[in-house]
């Protein structure tokens, strides 16, 4: 489904938009910032790291999820032989003799085993049989456990189960949301690039306007140092204008070229295709409450579900470290049935015997130095410096969160103040040109209103540029379109189409 789409959205590009170039097989497409992140999310090699990632994490899950189910095993020894001198008993001397002891076994099992989460034991249903025949004697005998339920049960030591059951729902958890969280930072990504090769194409037609207007000028500078209303002085400052003017102008080409593979090799494009950005002068009217924000963030952000995992697995080691370095105990018990028997028909036909047993085993450490009180106190220290640790770092990230929501509800006004001195700058430019033309002003001040419009134009763009990096950013922190009101985990079976 993925490629599907892809295919269909660069068609849809290439149609109508792609015009081929007589002298080479290039191809131009015109993108907005939209498609561009649409692409990026689609058919980046960054998407494709993320989504494997996720896919691996997902998969981690899965297995943990099975080894809470119950698993059916099958165990077998198909083939033993055995030869060998074994000591043996003479009943009518009295004494021990070494007799040779030739034998071919077999055996094979089903076992249905269940780990006890809570406790952190395990509990099995198993059924077994075993042939042995003795080739000195011919004498072949069977015997089965027909079934057995056999439990066994850790009493002092860490329960990982326990522990696993914490943490492995909240890992892929934080997976999902680290998902989402990267494809938004693939969109301020994306919006950085697309935004450079908006710059880097406005710088090159500033250099091309500025070469053309220095080269009428210089012209122009040269009739009037003829008639001598102009300058020596002036002259040489027109003439090295215009040859700045020549040198800016290839340097911006270069950059341009430059730009344009970066956002290529990024969206997956070879080099024969020139990406024309359309530039989004309508941004969204947004202001965002950063209360509201703020709450999204510590739900949402995979950050916080990392920090505490992270106090989990600090408490783990504690839990860990006591039940391992003391005391340790382990209960196990079965109880079911046998039968031995000469032929294999008679195995499983009554009566037969009881197959029963009960152990406890115990290993405690006598003299230790203080190893194991050492151990302790290090794991409890450990915990003491996560969790301050964890408590700063929620203290930041909140701090973090609401200085980016309020430098973000300032962007929008930073935008409108930036086009009206683009507007403003052109004009200038316009009316001081003019009156170089009838000798009104001198050439400073023409060079003063023609940088005045180029840093205009500049700090346009990259105001546009901030307010859609901070838009994603915002997005990628809270895991929440705030334009329109819906978080962003719905569009995850979207985004991992295939």
């Amino acid at each position: 489904m993925r490629y599907y789409l892809v295919i269909i959205l660069i068609t849809s590009f290439l149609s109508g938009r792609a015009q081929s170039s007589p002298d080479s097989l290039a191809q131009t497409m015109r993108l907005t910032l939209q498609e561009a992140v649409q692409l990026a999310k689609l058919q980046s090699l960054s998407s494709f790291r993320s989504k494997n990632m996720y896919l691996a994490s997902y998969w981690d899950f899965r297995s943990f999820k099975a080894s809470q189910l119950p698993h059916l095993r099958l165990n077998a020894t198909p083939f033993t032989y055995n030869r060998s001198v074994t000591p043996q008993y003479n009943f009518e001397t009295g004494d021990f003799v070494f007799v040779p002891d030739e034998r071919i076994s077999s055996d094979i099992g089903l076992s249905i085993n269940q780990n006890v989460i809570f406790s952190g034991g395990e509990l099995s249903l198993s059924s077994d049989a075993r042939r042995l025949e003795n080739m000195g004697s011919e004498n072949v005998s069977y015997t089965s456990i027909p079934i057995s339920i056999r439990f066994s049960q850790p009493l002092t030591a860490y329960n990982e189960f326990k522990w696993q059951a914490k943490l492995k729902p909240l890992e892929f958890e934080q997976a999902k949301k680290e998902f989402l969280s990267e494809m938004e930072a693939l969109s301020e990504q994306t919006v950085r690039m697309f935004f450079n090769l908006v710059g880097a194409q406005i710088d090159l037609h500033i250099a091309e306007t500025n070469l053309a207007n220095a080269d009428t000028l210089y012209n122009i500078g040269k009739g009037r140092f003829q008639i001598g209303t102009v300058t020596q002085d002036d002259l040489l400052d027109m003439e090295l204008t215009y040859l700045n003017a020549k040198m800016a102008k290839t340097k911006a080409q270069v950059n341009l070229m430059q730009s344009q593979n970066l956002l290529n090799s990024f969206l997956g494009f070879n080099k024969n295709v020139a990406i024309i950005p359309l530039i989004p002068d309508e941004i969204p009217s947004l202001k965002i409450n950063a209360d509201e924000a703020l709450e999204m963030a510590k739900a949402n952000n995979p950050q916080v579900l990392a920090l505490e995992a992270r106090l989990i697995k600090a408490n783990e080691n504690v839990a860990r470290t006591r039940s391992t370095s003391g005391l340790s105990a382990d209960f196990r018990a079965n109880i079911g049935i046998n039968k031995q028997a000469d032929k294999f028909n008679d195995l499983y036909t009554p009566p037969y015997g009881d197959d029963r047993g009960l152990g406890i085993t115990l290993n405690a450490p006598i003299i230790d130095w203080g190893n194991r009180r050492g151990q302790i106190q290090m794991a409890k220290s450990n915990k003491q410096v996560a969790e301050a640790e964890i408590e700063q770092a929620l203290i930041d990230f909140e701090q973090d969160v609401v200085m980016r929501i309020l430098q973000f509800n300032l962007q929008e006004e930073q935008v409108a103040i930036s086009a009206k001195a683009e507007t403003v700058a052109q004009l200038g430019y316009n009316v001081t040109k003019q009156r170089f033309m009838i000798d009104k002003v001198d050439v400073i001040k023409l060079n003063s209103a023609r940088n005045s419009l180029d840093n205009a134009r500049r700090s346009y763009i990259d105001a546009l540029s901030e307010f859609w990096r901070d838009y994603y950013t915002i997005r990628q922190i809270t895991l929440y379109d705030f334009e329109r009101s819906e978080s962003l985990i719905k569009s995850l079976d979207h985004l991992l189409e295939d």
